[in-house]
């Protein structure tokens, strides 16, 4: 497919710049879970491990992200060079946006992500994240008519955040259940924060936001939720939901719950998955004062960072891939579990979510059996179904595996 290799490539470069040699760190924290529960392919463990298969449901170009809307029997498959896809039920294909003109595509830019207003039904609204033709983020809001046709000319700029490099772009939208809009931003890129980013307040770098696109106050696109924990104080911007992340790659909220996971990519030593109950509480998650739970920036302070529920190193990956917690009652032995992988190694592993939430720490990930290469996404529809996504161009559900 065309320019798949060239990115392939530019990430290749990009893992390997961020695993440069390094001090060995100060380990802080709960121990690294490199494998618990067994982590060979077919274990036969009751939980965790088969009873799944991979069902593929097209090819596409590049695809990073897939998606449902609230009351929509098609899919949307998001491919980073610049389009969105619509796959009907019969598996017909359609041409969604185009905004490939608009857009820089290689390595960790390009069209990242889209999130469907929840009254989508009613107001035809939706958001896409992209990096621009100067290579910064761009958050823009377009419109569907009734006839299922986009009019271009229907966007708005809803935020817009420069990016000093190249990487760490962050890309993910999602909606929480109040129709307020996640943004991940990662923390601008380069390698080990080098404008501290993580931890400063005072900028949108390194963080997951929080906004209303519905309601633009101040002079702003959007307002600031009330909840946010840092509306009404001074020096903190009212945007931000979470901070001290390196690059918020993908995360969700369990549907269940309401709790939200963060997978974040790692520089040079650790992986990591975050966990938060209550988004609103103020949450820290340490970059780059830590990677993981390794001390890293000694002249960064993050006092109050929260651990991540599950680490690992680069003998188990390079680049986390962060998934949902499986509430598709069809899937019995992945059922209540938080369903993750690796860019490089492919191999789909899961954890009990509840477990490693009251705990503070997985204790039983495990692999799944299955093997998705170059895994750039997970999503889940209105029913609770599971997809991965496959920067190689598949796009599977995961579905009961078939006696």
């Amino acid at each position: 497919m065309r320019n798949r290799l060239a990115i392939l490539l530019a990430l290749a470069s990009l893992l390997v710049a961020a695993c440069g040699e390094k001090e060995e760190p100060v380990v802080t924290g709960p121990p690294v879970v490199t494998d618990p529960g067994g982590g060979e392919p077919g274990g036969g463990e009751p939980q965790g491990g088969g009873g799944v298969e991979l069902e593929e449901i097209g090819e596409f170009e590049d695809p990073v992200f897939v998606t449902q809307p609230v009351g929509d029997s098609s899919l949307y498959v998001v491919e980073q060079t610049g389009r969105i896809i619509q796959v009907k039920p019969d598996g017909k294909e359609s041409t969604l946006l185009d905004i490939s003109d608009e857009i820089t595509a290689g390595g960790e830019q390009g069209l990242l992500s889209v999130a469907f207003s929840p009254d989508y039904r009613r107001s035809g609204l939706f958001y896409v994240d992209y990096t621009n033709t100067n290579g910064d983020t761009r958050v823009v809001e377009y419109r569907t008519a009734n006839n299922g046709k986009v009019d271009e000319r229907s966007a708005r700029t809803v935020l817009e955040q420069p990016q000093p490099y190249s990487n760490h772009n962050g890309g993910l939208l999602i909606f929480d259940d109040d129709g307020n809009l996640l943004v991940g931003l990662g923390d601008g890129g380069a390698a080990g924060d080098p404008e501290r980013n993580g931890q400063d307040l005072t900028v949108l770098l390194g963080k997951i936001l929080r906004i209303d696109p519905a309601s633009p106050s101040g002079g702003l696109e959007f307002s600031n939720p009330n909840e946010n924990p840092y509306v009404g104080t001074t020096n903190k911007r009212p945007e931000i939901l979470a901070y001290g992340l390196r690059n918020p790659w993908r995360f969700s909220f369990d549907s269940k719950t309401g709790a939200l996971w963060i997978g974040d990519v790692g520089q040079n030593s650790l992986e990591e998955i975050d966990y938060l109950e209550k988004p609103g509480q103020e949450a820290n998650f340490g970059w780059s004062a830590y990677e993981g739970t390794e001390r890293f920036n000694s002249d960064e302070q993050a006092e109050n960072a929260v651990d991540p529920v599950l680490t690992y190193g680069r003998d188990a990956g390079c680049s986390v891939t962060g998934g949902y917690v499986v509430r598709d009652k069809a899937l019995e032995s992945l059922y209540g579990r938080y369903l993750y992988a690796d860019f490089c190694q492919g191999q789909l592993r899961s954890f009990t979510a509840e477990d490693a939430a009251s705990g503070g720490q997985a204790t039983d990930d495990r692999a799944l059996g299955l093997q998705v290469p170059s895994i750039s996404s997970f999503g889940e529809d209105q029913r609770g179904r599971i997809y991965a996504v496959s920067l190689d161009g598949m796009v599977f559900r995961l579905v009961p595996e078939k006696e």
